[in-house]
């Protein structure tokens, strides 16, 4: 599948965060996502970059665009460093959260996107790709 462009940023200071939300809002209006589409990968753009940098320590974030025969979509990476996450299956799950959150983050994110996938090493780190399809 071919990637139109890629862009990493970092993740360190909640500043990282909002830029990283400004982003992918600007490369979502470039692709031509229409405005729901916009607001669903920027809001989970959003928590899963605010995840990165609280839970994670701080971290990268990639948007990539691209281009599949017949349709275009946002592909959005999330790495750190951090802890990692012990138990994946009770962090997916509505209102867990390890801190003062709602703990709809990584669950919210998984809703707001058209494939989702995270892997985590506790002491290594974690990583979530999502992609929004348009």
């Amino acid at each position: 599948m071919p990637v139109l462009l890629s862009e990493q940023r970092p993740i360190r200071t909640a500043e990282d965060v909002v830029a990283v939300r400004q982003a992918v809002r600007q490369r979502a209006i470039e692709m031509g996502f229409n405005l729901v589409d916009q607001t669903k990968i920027v809001t989970a753009a959003s928590e899963l970059a605010r995840n990165t940098l609280q839970y994670g320590g701080g971290g990268e974030a990639t948007i990539e665009g691209l281009d599949e025969i017949g349709r275009r979509g946002l592909r959005l990476t999330f790495e750190d460093r951090g802890p990692g996450i012990p138990d994946l299956q009770l962090a997916m799950k509505d209102g867990f959260t390890t801190g003062t959150g709602l703990g709809l983050g990584l669950s919210g994110a998984r809703r707001l996107s058209s494939d989702f996938h995270i892997e985590s090493k506790v002491g290594e780190g974690t990583r979530v790709v999502i992609t929004r399809w348009r």
